[in-house]
């Protein structure tokens, strides 16, 4: 029996959309959730992006996303993150701050409530989608060349799968949150850790999770945002399905790890004011 596995978006649009001019699409490589050029280049073939947002897989058929920046659909991970700013006040502007440097690592985005550009809140958001194994672009060529745009027989013939890395993913982000966090509850701020629900699920199921609130508090440092891709009249929609939370000591529990990393909240708030500007400013 064939395999069911086989892209399910490319540059933003869902491969069932029958309006869609695919030349034109495919011709101009853009990300619409970043509004600029698709960031994920063939190694082999640098001037061509991959464009693919999320795949169809496995018997169940999940539609499962591997871009993180297909997270960013219509800003609402942003929005849902917007009660933890317990410190914002009406009058405050929210600007959106991408990659900002702490112990442990780049944080992917900060939600930042200012006023007159001094930094009043913030909440510290990753994002992380499932990694692949293999490759999707075999895939990919077989649906454009279906579109009659051009496409190298070589990966139109080609047998190689893709598969899901579940277990990888879900253990390097976990640790990285272990990283990250004790940093974020020493100086009582959120850390927010947005998947699809798939992932979630999957951690949920493999690690310890028995302790952590499905309820999610608003006084627990660590948070999960977990969303659903749902089809809307053919195409597909981000929805929050799921949220849940905990503390650092939470996430140590999942992993039976350590760490001392920590940054104090003068250093954090230097680095956001050296970065918000009117390109930050958050706009729905």
């Amino acid at each position: 029996m064939a395999s069911a596995n086989n892209i399910a978006e490319i540059y933003g649009i869902s491969i069932h959309n029958n309006e869609t001019d695919w030349n034109d699409l495919v011709g101009q490589q853009q990300c619409p959730y970043l509004g600029r050029k698709c960031l994920k280049n063939r190694k082999s073939e640098a001037e061509l992006t991959i464009g693919t947002c999320s795949v169809t897989y496995g018997r169940d058929k999940k539609d499962v996303i591997i871009c993180p920046h297909r997270l960013l659909e219509r800003r609402q991970i942003f929005i849902d993150c917007l009660h933890l700013l317990t410190s914002h006040e009406p009058g405050n502007e929210l600007h959106v701050v991408a990659e900002v440097g702490i112990p442990g690592g780049n944080v992917d985005y900060f939600l930042v409530s200012t006023r007159d550009r001094k930094v009043k809140d913030f909440v510290a958001i990753e994002l992380q989608t499932l990694d692949t194994t293999g490759t999707v672009w075999p895939f990919r060529q077989r649906f454009v060349s279906s579109k009659g745009i051009d496409a190298k027989q070589e990966d139109i013939d080609s047998t190689k799968p893709f598969g899901m890395n579940w277990k990888m993913t879900a253990k390097t982000i976990l640790v990285q949150m272990h990283h990250k966090i004790e940093t974020f509850e020493h100086i009582n701020k959120h850390l927010v850790l947005v998947v699809q629900n798939h992932l979630l699920e999957y951690m949920a199921r493999e690690f310890s999770f028995a302790h952590i609130n499905d309820n999610a508090r608003v006084g627990d440092s660590m948070h999960f945002h977990a969303y659903e891709l749902s089809n809307n009249e053919g195409n597909f929609r981000l929805n929050l399905a799921d949220r849940k939370s905990t503390d650092a000591e939470g996430i140590s529990t999942c992993l039976g790890l350590e760490t001392e990393a920590r940054i104090e909240l003068e250093e954090i708030i230097e680095k956001l004011e050296a970065k918000i500007s009117d390109s930050t400013l958050m706009t729905v």
